[in-house]
């Protein structure tokens, strides 16, 4: 079922109209940090396209990622990406860049293994006209000094030792 767009645009928080031009925020809380990114997937800038063919034109997407009292909450809403298929999703370090390699490797919260625990896996199964939506939970908060900057699109489910295959698209968190 397709997100209804008033619903979208509130998930990005940006008007309806205006889905098609990325959307960053950073909103520190009196006890936390909330980052978020989302718009329309394009060839440049803080939403990116590495791979039309596993996110054709229109694709887009919304992330968000709340910190506070000793728990973190993460939040991915998706649209126009191909139908019934599996995605790996994953925080990483860097902002996304013209290089799919430029995001950098898995944010993890203590930088010693790769696993859902560790680090946040937001993988998604799209429905039949391309949507899809995931959120995980851990018990630790974000580090203010060291906060995730992207949100990746992999193109394979997250195996058990953390790999996804390319990368098909990303998001920068701010």
């Amino acid at each position: 079922m397709r997100l209804p767009a008033m619903l979208f645009a509130l998930l990005v928080a940006a008007p309806a109209a205006a889905a098609c031009a990325p959307s960053v925020a950073v909103s520190p809380t009196p006890n936390g940090v909330r980052i978020s990114g989302g718009g329309q997937f394009a060839t440049t800038g803080a939403v990116i396209v590495y791979d039309r063919a596993l996110a054709p034109d229109g694709a887009q997407a919304s992330a968000t990622v709340e910190s506070v009292a000793g728990q973190t909450r993460s939040s991915l809403v998706a649209e126009g990406l191909l139908p019934n298929r599996a995605y790996g999703v994953h925080l990483h370090v860097n902002p996304c860049g013209a290089k799919p390699d430029d995001a950098g490797p898995h944010y993890q919260h203590a930088h010693s293994h790769a696993d859902a625990s560790n680090e946040v896996w937001l993988d998604l199964k799209t429905d039949t006209v391309g949507a899809g939506t995931s959120s995980a939970r851990h018990s630790w908060t974000l580090n203010r000094d060291r906060l995730p900057r992207s949100l990746v699109i992999h193109a394979e489910p997250t195996s058990p030792d953390g790999t996804a295959g390319s990368r098909v698209a990303c998001l920068t968190l701010q």
